[in-house]
């Protein structure tokens, strides 16, 4: 009787993680140049420990998309920590996909499968970034809009897509809003 347990719980493990690793899809016809431009940061998921550790203070900030000479994506986010401004830009390099990119840290080294997994570029986008580095893995999930303010349909289709990476209810927040380097940020 021990047997059938097991094997029918492993099979249940092996579902999951088959279904966590699937194909993150990409925006159908990704059109780069509807994507630049400002954006707020209105909910972040990870399983991140930087995440976990940060959580508790982070607040909604602005990132602007401008193109490089060379097709890639400048990417420039100013959020406030403690009573500053801090800007983080980030080069998106384009691959063969249209929407997919990659992104390497700065600090870390590690390489991150950035997709832009939905948007309708003059509302809200959806992206995800998956970042394996030796034993460590880790998945995020952003929630852009073109105003401080989104849909509840839109919230609530962030946290399902959060949810259906393999993410639980406690790796996602939605952004508290805050007037705090809300100004252009280049």
């Amino acid at each position: 009787m021990q047997q059938p347990r097991l094997v029918g719980f492993l099979a249940l493990i092996l579902g999951c993680l088959l279904q966590t690793q699937a194909e993150v899809p990409v925006q159908p016809d990704f059109q780069q140049d509807q994507f630049l431009g400002r954006w707020y940061s209105i909910g972040l998921a990870s399983n991140s420990r930087w995440f976990k550790e940060k959580k508790s203070v982070m607040k909604m900030c602005t990132t602007v998309v401008t193109p490089t000479e060379d097709g890639n994506l400048n990417v420039t986010s100013t959020y406030p920590k403690f009573d500053q401004c801090e800007t983080r830009k980030s080069l998106f390099v384009l691959t063969d996909q249209p929407g997919r990119f990659s992104f390497t840290s700065p600090r870390s080294g590690s390489r991150h499968d950035v997709r832009v997994v939905e948007t309708n570029y003059d509302e809200y986008a959806l992206l995800s970034a998956k970042k394996a580095k030796e034993a460590e893995t880790f998945t995020m999930v952003t929630l852009y809009g073109r105003r401080k303010e989104l849909s509840p349909e839109l919230l609530e289709k962030f946290t399902r897509f959060a949810l259906e990476q393999g993410l639980t209810p406690e790796n996602i927040l939605i952004l508290p809003r805050t007037n705090l380097c809300m100004e252009e940020s280049v």
